[in-house]
C-alpha cells in the first residue's frame, strides 16, 4: 500500500507528505525505529520520493558485515526530519529518531540513473552522512514484490572500519542529540531547534 493509505494523519504526528526533490545532491536518511522490533529505516531520494528499506540489524561500516534490507513503501521527502512517537494502534507505532542523514551520489557515475540501478537490483552509492561515509552497495537478492529482499553493506574504501559498531558507539539522534528513550519520554521534536 502507498504511504498515505497506511496512515491516519489525524491520529499520528507523521507528515502527510507530498512529492518534491531536494535542490542539490540527493539526500538520504536513516531513522532508528523502535516499533514491534527495533530496526533502522534506510531512505534514499529517487525521483521525488524516498525509496525505503527496513534494515533489521542496522548499517555497519565494516565491509564484512552484510545486512538484510526489506523494501517498504516510498516515503515523502517531508518524512526525512520526522522524529517522534507514532501512537499505539497506528501503522509503525513506536518511537523514531533521525539516526543519520546527509547527501549521496550514485557511485556508478552521473551517466547512470540511480532509479534505473534500483530497478535492475544493484545500486552503489557514496554516502556523505554524519555517521556513515563512503561507498555502500544495495543489491536485490530475491524478487517478489513485498517479499523482495536486498543486502545493504559497506564496500571496501578508505572509510571502511573493520569491527566497527556504529550502532552502539553512536546510538543517538543526529537531529537533536536525543536517545530513543528521551524521544519516547519527551515526544515530538518538531518544536525543538536542531542542536546542529
Amino acid at each position: 500500500k502507498p504511504y498515505k493509505d497506511k496512515r491516519d494523519i489525524d491520529e499520528t504526528p507523521e507528515p502527510e507528505g507530498t512529492m518534491s526533490e531536494s535542490p542539490g545532491l540527493p539526500v538520504f536518511v536513516i531513522q532508528k525505529h523502535d516499533a514491534r522490533n527495533l530496526h533502522y529505516d534506510l531512505r534514499l531520494e529517487s525521483e521525488g520520493v524516498m525509496k525505503s528499506w527496513a534494515v533489521p540489524k542496522g548499517p555497519s561500516m565494516d565491509p564484512k558485515v552484510k545486512r538484510l534490507a526489506v523494501p517498504t513503501e516510498d516515503h515523502p521527502m517531508s518524512y526525512n526530519d520526522f522524529e517522534g512517537v507514532i501512537p499505539e494502534g497506528n501503522y509503525g507505532a513506536g518511537t523514531v529518531i533521525v539516526w543519520d542523514r546527509g547527501t549521496f551520489q550514485n557511485a556508478k557515475g552521473e551517466d547512470e540513473s540511480f532509479a534505473q540501478n534500483l530497478d535492475e537490483g544493484h545500486a552503489t552509492v557514496q554516502l556523505n552522512g554524519e555517521k556513515l561515509w563512503g561507498k555502500f552497495a544495495l543489491i536485490r537478492t530475491k524478487r517478489g514484490g513485498t517479499r523482495s529482499q536486498w543486502l545493504f553493506f559497506k564496500m571496501k574504501d578508505e572509510h571502511a572500519v573493520a569491527g566497527s559498531d556504529s550502532l552502539s558507539e553512536k546510538p543517538d539522534s543526529v537531529k537533536t542529540g536525543r536517545s530513543l528513550f528521551q524521544v519516547a519520554e519527551e515526544g515530538d521534536s518538531s518544536d525543538m531547534a536542531d542542536f546542529q
